[in-house]
């Protein structure tokens, strides 16, 4: 069902969701593989979708960490209410990832130890982009990392503008292959 989801969406909106498919179980793994768990107080996802990073972070994270969701599609944003109803900890914004720091301020998360992105920065607006960039960088404490993946290396450069140090690794496991980059100052 997730599938059939997220392919209608795609075919609705194919600047904004980014990939005929949902990421894979690998690519998931190797977006979370360097976050930190037990240290971990506040993770933001952006651009969750239907939920393949998210299920990563949920099951891995420890009972207090504070996970926020932000998804601008509203189908999308019902399927992860759905799913994961009964979680405690747990805050489901239906917006944009260009007001991250709205949404942060509203719920007194004083700083961000991870923001992992599925965002489609190669199809976003370059303005959006930034804003989405700077913010972020912004509510990272100090080590945090973000973490975005991208199926090119054409927005490394432009990424780079934001933050000093990006680690790239590959994943082929996924439709189609991804680049993940951790990204730091």
């Amino acid at each position: 069902m997730k599938v059939f989801s997220f392919i209608f969406q795609y075919l609705l909106n194919p600047r904004k969701i980014g990939a005929v498919l949902p990421s894979s179980k690998y690519l998931a793994e190797k977006m979370v593989d360097s976050i930190e768990f037990h240290n971990a107080k506040y993770i933001v996802e952006l651009g969750p979708g239907t939920g393949v990073f998210t299920d990563k972070i949920i099951k891995s994270r420890i009972q207090h960490t504070v996970v926020m969701l932000i998804e601008s599609n509203k189908e999308f944003c019902g399927l992860l209410e759905e799913r994961y109803k009964n979680e405690r900890n747990l805050i489901i914004i239906h917006g944009s990832a260009e007001e991250i720091d709205k949404y942060t301020k509203n719920f007194n998360i004083p700083y961000l130890d991870y923001v992992v992105s599925g965002l489609p920065f190669t199809s976003l607006p370059k303005s959006v982009s930034s804003a989405i960039l700077i913010k972020t960088k912004k509510l990272l404490r100090k080590n945090g990392i973000f973490i975005t993946f991208q199926y090119t290396l054409f927005k490394k450069g432009f990424i780079s503008h934001y933050f000093k140090h990006i680690n790239i690794t590959s994943e082929y496991r996924n439709m189609p292959p991804a680049y993940v980059f951790r990204c730091s100052n």
